[in-house]
């Protein structure tokens, strides 16, 4: 699982995502990305899960990116726990993606197999997701 190993701040407010990703918008590394379409926090676990998918179907064949990194610690009260008393401890750590970033790259594989791995690893994510090529990205 992604966790950073120290931070500047234990707890950290919420915040809010507007707006679309000024960097990490491009193929940057390898052939093909997954681009998300919406903003939204991407936990560790859903970027595993997305992991874990791409390299089962691409059989360890290309070579993988991952662009986005859960550094954002997510705090939560316990369950019918009273009002006041301070901010719950950190449960688990996100990733903010505004819409444009890209989360994944991958190289070394034909379009089909990277466009079905790409699909396998965006039905893991809790956004809309696009499959983009490097080469038509520049092309625009």
């Amino acid at each position: 699982m992604l966790a950073p190993k120290r931070v500047k701040h234990r707890k950290v407010q919420r915040g809010r995502i507007h707006g679309k990703a000024q960097s990490g918008n491009t193929v940057a590394f390898g052939e093909y990305g997954l681009m998300c379409m919406e903003p939204e926090w991407i936990t560790n676990r859903q970027i595993e899960a997305a992991r874990v998918a791409l390299n089962r179907y691409i059989k360890r064949g290309g070579k993988l990116w991952i662009r986005i990194f859960p550094d954002k610690p997510y705090s939560k009260k316990p369950a019918e726990t009273r009002m006041g008393k301070g901010k719950g401890a950190p449960e688990y750590w996100v990733a903010v993606v505004k819409e444009g970033t890209m989360m994944f790259e991958l190289s070394g594989v034909e379009r089909q197999v990277a466009e079905e791995a790409m699909r396998l690893a965006g039905s893991k994510l809790p956004i809309k997701t696009k499959f983009v090529v490097r080469a038509e990205m520049e092309m625009e």
